[in-house]
């Protein structure tokens, strides 16, 4: 190994020019590239995002998708330079910023921005600093030293392009940095690295032999909401697609397990309803009343009967008193949902 190539300066550079950089290097004679977020979503243990729906990214064939928690996004920027400071000042390790691009020494197509480094107080190694932030229901990730894999992926691949042999995280998920933040190192593992890097030769070839890459390895609600950006809506009029006997099992489990589906929403439904009709005379001699009681000799019987109140607004009112306002807030929303049905023969 030896050390990374500088390739550009990002300090000042606009998105759409870092993204060209990004994508194809900042003279665009990259044809494919692989940066630090790209290394999970390779690995299909990305949360939000399918190697599918990435590759045909890198193809071309599909622009990234527009972002809903653009704020989210912008927040998780701002508290950045916070999480290394609270890094630093509990460390005593020294933090720099890094606005470099750099390209792996070996591995052309592997690029990086590392945004901070830090060399270690006790013996001077530097080392590679990621920040990250995230919400409280999502602080069970970095409890006793632990660490999502898919940002280990992450600070992994770039331990390799900036060949140094430390890292660590400064994760923040509040406003009290003696409860609400974590700090785990972690060590290069060369065989890790060398596994990083097989599946990244691979993903490379892939793009360069256009042999997309299957949803086999991916978390099957994301899989399909992936495949739903990617194909859109369903098109009126093409034939039908003649699946191969290696499908049955497949398609023999779908319509055995909808039709118990069904079987278990009307014992539900019954459920239900029986529920409502032992309720009748409860609700009778409850009234106004909220909280009741039945004291027995082993235990008490707790009845709560208490108006909880939503407000939504009113569809059919809105569009009967205001149709303009109505079509200007009118949603569609596209579903598709497979559907197996057995016909005898």
């Amino acid at each position: 190994m030896s050390a990374p190539i500088k390739l550009c300066d990002t300090a000042g550079m606009d998105n759409e020019r870092w993204l060209e950089c990004r994508m194809h290097g900042p003279k665009g004679d990259i044809e494919y590239t692989v940066g630090g977020s790209d290394v999970a979503t390779i690995f299909g243990l990305s949360p939000w995002t399918t190697p599918l729906e990435l590759w045909m990214i890198k193809k071309g064939k599909m622009k990234p998708p527009v972002k809903d928690n653009a704020s989210q996004l912008e927040m998780g920027h701002l508290l950045e330079p916070i999480a290394a400071h609270f890094y630093a000042q509990k460390t005593g390790n020294i933090v720099t910023d890094d606005t470099f691009m750099y390209q792996h020494a070996d591995f052309p197509y592997a690029l990086a921005d590392f945004d901070r480094r830090f060399v270690r107080k006790s013996d001077g190694k530097p080392g590679i600093l990621e920040c990250k932030s995230c919400s409280y229901h999502k602080a069970d990730g970095w409890a006793n030293g632990a660490y999502p894999i898919y940002y280990e992926l992450q600070l992994r691949y770039y331990l390799a392009v900036a060949d140094v042999d430390i890292g660590a995280f400064a994760a923040l998920w509040g406003n009290n940095p003696e409860n609400d933040f974590a700090m785990p190192e972690i060590v290069r593992d060369k065989a890790k690295e060398d596994m990083i890097f097989e599946k990244l030769d691979r993903w490379i070839w892939s793009l360069k032999n256009d042999v997309p890459p299957t949803m086999e390895d991916v978390s099957p609600k994301l899989a399909l909401e992936s495949l739903a950006k990617i194909y859109g809506p369903s098109v009126e009029g093409l034939p039908t697609i003649e699946f191969s006997g290696k499908y049955e099992t497949s398609l023999r489990r779908i319509a055995q397990l909808q039709t118990e589906l069904t079987e278990r929403n009307q014992e539900i439904k019954k459920i239900n309803e029986e529920v409502e009709a032992h309720s009748v005379r409860i609700a009778e001699i409850m009234k106004e009343h909220e909280h009741g009681v039945l004291e027995t000799t082993r235990d008490k019987i707790l009845i709560d009967f208490v108006t909880r109140r939503t407000s939504r607004p009113d569809s059919t009112a809105l569009k009967k008193h205001y149709p303009s306002i109505y079509d200007e807030v009118l949603k569609t929303s596209e579903s598709r949902k497979i559907k197996v049905n057995i016909q005898a023969i």
